[in-house]
């Protein structure tokens, strides 16, 4: 795995996921909290457990610790959660400018409260875009039970629109 790889995968997961807010924007706050029988709750708690997640473990490959975790109810609505998470996405990508290629074969050691933990850089930040891009499917589901699809969230959609300057 490359720096190079891990950048472009990230571009991906950010674009795919301010698709899914831009859409979710379609909706009052009271759907966006509705009690859904998928993921975490809600669309909310299911948006900002994605971003909470990628927030964990950039603290914890960074800083080896755990970070304190979000819950649906310290975002009020789906504007508070953007803010904080383009800040989280600023953080993420600065974060990957600093690794090298090599940093990305490193082993990352950590303590959780379940015990010691270790992983490889480049599995724990695929994991990350991974994770994220089962909630933001789930997410897509639920948008579109509102009658608002987000429409394709593949990786090749994106690259498509990439290449032609869409994006």
């Amino acid at each position: 795995m490359r720096i190079e790889d891990i950048r472009l995968m990230y571009d991906y997961t950010y674009w795919a996921s301010k698709l899914i807010c831009s859409t979710a924007g379609n909706l009052t706050n009271e759907q966006f909290w509705q009690p859904q029988s998928v993921s975490w709750g809600s669309l909310g708690g299911t948006l900002v457990h994605t971003m909470d997640s990628e927030h964990m473990w950039r603290i914890l490959l960074k800083d080896r610790i755990i970070a304190p975790r979000f819950k649906a109810d310290d975002f009020a609505d789906l504007a508070a959660l953007r803010q904080f998470w383009d800040q989280e996405e600023i953080a993420m990508r600065g974060f990957i400018d600093t690794l090298s290629d090599a940093d990305l074969d490193g082993v990352v050691r950590y303590d959780t409260l379940e015990g010691p933990g270790e992983r490889i850089m480049w599995h724990s930040l695929w994991h990350i875009v991974n994770h994220g891009m089962q909630h933001r499917s789930e997410a897509a589901v639920m948008l579109t039970s509102f009658g608002y699809s987000p429409g394709g969230l593949d990786v090749t959609r994106f690259l498509n629109l990439r290449k032609s300057g869409a994006i």
